[in-house]
């Protein structure tokens, strides 16, 4: 994972915060100066947190577990959509559903519900059906599809959860806060940094900042799953070694050991007179 350059988040506007009038005073370590009435980020800041947050994320991807990415913003919809699915992580962009992650088990069985339709639809269990009735399993497979679709193959809960504009998100905010789940999010100069377990301080807003951040993050997470891979074809590896030593040395002991009896099965020859021989008295 190559470092990312100052001149590449300039040339992507992470630098731009809000208007000074709306900012949130805990964000004043990561403020670099403020120019016409508007607060520009400090990128050395930027940079700093940016890597901390993906060498977590990479550490989590390697053990296998799930990161959720959450952006419900029109300018970050399409971009993380595209990013999430590109490394089969689950993402929501449309309406985040109160009680996402507070109340799993009940989104889990819309989930099954979507899933269920879907395979009817694709294995022809629906021709069966009349024709409303087919016209209203599709309608309710786009609906739920719309909303879940980015969800529909995650059987619990996320071990993190991302969001491109922690304001925006507050609601998935406080719940994966009241379940403990880790946070990581892009903050704005109106947000507050200390709500979240690892803030990126940038432009939350502009389409181009969002992309190379979130694109960073993702090359992050893409390298802890190929660290995955790689350790589990290093472990099958020593489990194939470990087996083929313990086969060889069952041999060696094995060879050993039908000599050994031989030796103990050789009869002794009698001491004796042979019965029914010369030697033998007579009646």
């Amino acid at each position: 994972m190559s470092n990312i350059t100052q001149k590449e988040l300039l040339d992507a506007g992470v630098h731009f915060g809000h208007l000074k009038k709306k900012w949130n005073p805990r964000m004043l370590p990561y403020i670099f100066t403020e120019k016409k009435g508007i607060h520009l980020i400090d990128l050395n800041k930027t940079a700093e947190k940016l890597e901390e947050s993906a060498a977590a994320l990479k550490s989590i991807a390697r053990s296998g577990r799930k990161v959720l990415f959450v952006a419900t913003k029109k300018q970050a919809k399409e971009t993380v959509k595209e990013i999430a699915e590109s490394i089969n992580m689950p993402y929501v962009t449309e309406r985040w559903l109160g009680g996402m992650l507070t109340n799993f088990a009940t989104i889990r069985k819309s989930i099954k519900k979507l899933n269920s339709i879907e395979k009817m639809l694709k294995d022809g269990s629906a021709d069966s059906l009349t024709k409303k009735e087919r016209l209203v399993l599709t309608r309710e497979k786009e609906k739920l599809s719309k909303i879940l679709g980015g969800i529909s193959q995650l059987n619990r809960l996320p071990s993190a959860i991302f969001m491109v504009d922690i304001s925006h998100e507050h609601i998935a905010l406080k719940e994966a806060k009241r379940l403990g789940i880790p946070t990581f999010g892009m903050v704005d100069t109106n947000s507050d940094p200390t709500s979240v377990d690892f803030a990126v301080p940038a432009n939350d807003d502009a389409t181009k900042s969002i992309a190379i951040i979130v694109n960073y993050i993702s090359d992050a997470i893409k390298e802890g799953l190929a660290d995955r891979v790689t350790m589990k074809d290093q472990d099958d590896a020593d489990a194939e070694t470990e087996a083929e030593n313990d086969r060889i040395a069952g041999l060696e002991e094995g060879g050993e050991k039908p000599a050994k009896d031989k030796k103990q099965m050789t009869r002794r020859k009698p001491t004796g007179p042979p019965r029914g021989g010369a030697g033998a008295p007579r009646r």
